[in-house]
C-alpha cells in the first residue's frame, strides 16, 4: 500500500495489528496517520505484516521469519498490543515477539500529558519518560538464550541484572536529545546508587558523563522510591526522566495512572535507525470485538513515530504531519464529543479515530 505525495522521501512504514483490541485500535492510528500524511503530502509506503496470533495462523510461529526480514527494511512501525498472557505455555512458536531485542531498539519513550477536561489526579502535567529496554532485570532482554534467572532448588530463585555503559549512554543522550526541545530544558536521572553501587552507579556514571557534554540542558539525579512519591505529589518539577529497564516499567505506568490511564498512555521504542509505535497499555481481550476501546494511545505513538522519522529522516513533512495529529486531537479532546468511555465520552473507537481524522 503506498500513498504519495508531492517530491520529497519516501517513508516505508509497517502495520502490526497484533491481538484482540490490536485490529480495533491500529487501524485507527493508520488512518488518522494517513489523514495527516494526505495533508501535508507526506509520501508513504505502508506494508501489512503478521504477528502474534496472525503470524501463528500464517506461518507457525508468532514471530515468522518473513515478518523478520520485512521489518528490516522498513524506517519504522505501528505495533499492535499482544495478547501473549493466553498464549500456549512450553511450545516454542507461541512467544512474545522480542521484537524491541531483535532490533536494537533501546529506549521506549513514554510521554504522560494532563488534559483540562479528562479526570486525572493532577492537572497540567506533562513528562516525557524514557526506559532503556535491552538489558536489566527483564530475562528475554538480558541473554541470547535461555533466561536471566534460575532456580538450582525449590527454596531459591536467582536472578540476574544486566547494565553496560553502551545502553546506559545511548539512553542518556536520548533523554538530553529529546530536552532539548522541550520547554524546560531538563533531565533528571532516577536509580538507587547508594544501594545497586555497581548496577546503578554505572547507569548513574553515564548519566552523568552525557550531561557534561549538554551544558544547556539541566540536570538532577533522584532515588527511585523517593521519585515515586514526589511525581505524584509535585509532578510539575519534571520534564524529562531517564531510568533503567525495571525501574522505568514500573514509573512509566504509575505516570499513566497520574494523567488518566492507560488509555492516555503512548510509546514510542526507538534505535539508531529504526522506531517502532508501541502504546503502553496490553491487548485487553476483555473489551475486544466491542468497538469500545481508546485508541488514543495507538494514536499518539503514531504521532511520536512521525515526529521521530521528521527528526532523523531529515523530513520536515512528517514533523508537520506530527503536530497536525497533536493539534486534531487536541481539538477532538476539548470538544469532548468523540470521546470513547474511559474518557467521559460515549463514542466508540472508530467514531473517535473518525473524528480525529477529520479534525486533522
Amino acid at each position: 500500500m503506498a500513498a504519495r505525495g508531492g517530491g520529497g522521501k519516501v517513508l516505508k512504514i509497517g502495520i502490526l495489528l497484533g491481538d484482540d483490541i490490536g485490529p480495533e485500535v491500529v487501524p485507527e492510528a493508520v488512518k488518522v496517520m494517513k489523514a495527516a500524511a494526505g495533508k501535508t503530502g507526506l509520501a508513504i509506503e505502508w506494508s501489512e505484516l503478521p504477528i502474534g496470533r496472525r503470524g501463528h495462523e500464517a506461518y507457525g510461529h508468532t514471530f515468522p521469519q518473513p515478518t523478520i526480514a520485512a521489518l528490516e527494511k522498513l524506517d519504522g512501525w505501528l505495533f499492535g498490543p499482544i495478547g501473549h498472557g493466553s498464549y500456549p505455555r512450553n511450545d516454542p512458536t507461541w512467544i512474545m515477539p522480542p521484537v524491541r531485542k531483535r532490533f536494537e531498539l533501546f529506549a521506549s519513550v513514554k510521554p504522560v500529558r494532563s488534559y483540562p477536561n479528562v479526570k486525572s489526579l493532577q492537572k497540567d502535567v506533562d513528562i516525557v519518560f524514557l526506559r532503556e529496554v535491552t538489558e536489566g532485570m527483564q530475562s528475554s532482554d538480558t541473554v541470547v538464550a535461555g533466561a536471566g534467572e534460575f532456580r538450582p532448588n525449590d527454596e531459591i530463585t536467582i536472578a540476574a541484572r544486566v547494565i553496560t555503559r553502551n545502553g546506559s549512554n545511548r539512553v542518556a543522550r536520548a533523554a538530553f536529545e529529546i530536552a532539548r526541545t522541550r520547554r524546560m530544558k531538563k533531565v533528571t536521572s532516577v536509580h538507587k546508587e547508594p544501594v545497586y553501587r555497581l548496577a546503578c552507579g554505572m547507569f548513574a556514571e553515564e548519566c552523568r558523563k552525557v550531561a557534561k557534554a549538554f551544558p544547556d540542558v539541566a540536570f538532577d539525579e533522584v532515588l527511585v522510591d523517593g521519585f515515586a512519591m514526589k511525581v505524584m505529589m509535585d509532578p510539575w518539577r519534571y520534564d524529562v526522566v531517564v531510568t533503567t529497564n525495571q525501574f522505568g516499567d514500573i514509573l512509566t505506568d504509575q505516570g499513566a495512572g497520574l494523567v488518566g490511564g492507560l488509555g492516555l498512555a503512548p510509546g514510542l521504542c526507538i534505535g539508531e535507525r529504526q522506531a517502532m509505535a508501541q502504546a503502553t497499555h496490553g491487548s485487553a481481550p476483555d473489551i475486544a470485538g466491542k468497538n469500545i476501546a481508546n485508541p488514543y494511545a495507538l494514536i499518539m505513538s503514531g504521532r511520536m513515530l512521525f515526529e521521530w522519522l521528521g527528526r532523523t529522516r531529515g523530513e520536515p513533512r512528517a514533523t508537520v504531519a506530527a503536530k497536525s495529529i497533536d493539534a486534531a486531537v487536541d481539538r477532538v479532546i476539548a470538544e469532548a464529543r468523540h470521546l470513547t468511555a474511559d474518557l467521559g465520552g460515549t463514542a466508540g473507537t472508530t467514531e473517535m479515530g473518525d473524528a480525529i481524522a477529520a479534525a486533522v
